[in-house]
């Protein structure tokens, strides 16, 4: 009896420690270090939030608050924060030379323009989103903000105003920084709120966008969306993802923060942190992700 009575009590003890482990399964990726939790899970990304927009309901989530580099996904915020600025979307303003030849150095990606070429703010919001250009980033900041440093500020000061209580940011393009953090979920809260402003979802459900014709591009530069350029025929066909943004890093990983229709109904999904081991070579782990949660929402599996 008392090998019994010892057997259930170390089966309870067991069972609370899974208990407590689960609960905190939201602010670390257990499975890494457990492997009999979560065996099943489907996805690659360790970060998942998923909004019903209509509704507001979270409807899934894996890792949502616990912070990771948001790598590219920072443009949906300086997008944001800029649109918010500007007066005139069609005002001429020059490539800031000095940013665009440290985003060159650091081999970051770019939208095509030159240094001190005449282009308009459309054509800078676009290479942000569309393109994820990082020259473009940083000449929104600069012109809106009148250097870098202040824009951040305004960056951050924008993610208080919305409760995103777990996002810092350092740069306004997204080069990696261990002082730049977010969550899928302030990821996911702070795309509900950028899609929310007319130009930004104008901007975002952009496939392909020409920009003004200057002197060293005379017919302008041809950006694409590196979300939905990605994208095959191989979704139901009545699951639609009409927008989007991607963000790389060997430190943040494959992410995706995309806007998609399920049944008439918008949906924001967020995937993050899906491993890469050659940054020349993705296995799309991020996209594989996404294209799975949006067929699951079709089949009510989540």
């Amino acid at each position: 009896m008392k090998k019994i009575s010892t057997f259930i009590k170390i089966l309870l003890v067991m069972i609370i420690i899974i208990f407590a482990l689960s609960k905190l399964e939201d602010h670390f990726n257990l499975s890494n270090y457990i492997p009999f939790l979560n065996t099943a899970d489907p996805y690659a990304s360790p970060h998942v939030f998923v909004l019903d927009k209509h509704t507001g309901e979270v409807i899934l989530k894996k890792n949502a608050t616990s912070r990771t580099s948001p790598a590219s996904l920072t443009k949906i915020m300086t997008a944001l924060v800029a649109l918010e600025q500007i007066e005139d979307l069609d005002t001429t303003v020059a490539i800031d030379v000095d940013t665009y030849q440290e985003m060159v150095v650091q081999n970051a990606s770019m939208a095509g323009f030159l240094g001190k070429e005449e282009v308009t703010y459309r054509d800078l919001l676009y290479g942000t989103i569309l393109s994820s250009g990082g020259e473009a980033a940083n000449s929104l900041a600069v012109h809106v903000a009148g250097s870098v440093e202040n824009f951040v500020l305004m960056m951050n000061d924008k993610a208080k105003e919305l409760g995103l209580n777990n996002t810092h940011f350092i740069n306004p393009e997204g080069l990696h920084h261990k002082k730049q953090y977010t969550t899928a979920s302030d990821m996911g809260k702070l795309l509900n709120e950028a899609l929310s402003n007319e130009e930004f979802k104008e901007i975002f459900t952009k496939e392909t966008y020409i920009t003004t014709p200057t002197i060293d591009h005379p017919n302008g530069i041809l950006l694409e969306s590196t979300v939905l350029s990605r994208l095959n025929n191989d979704i139901e066909s009545n699951v639609r993802i009409i927008g989007g943004k991607s963000g790389t890093t060997y430190e943040a990983g494959q992410c995706w923060a995309t806007l998609g229709i399920v049944n008439e109904q918008e949906y924001i999904v967020i995937v993050m942190g899906a491993p890469l081991k050659d940054i020349r070579n993705p296995d799309h782990a991020q996209i594989a992700d996404t294209i799975k949660i949006y067929k699951k929402i079709q089949s009510h599996e989540y």
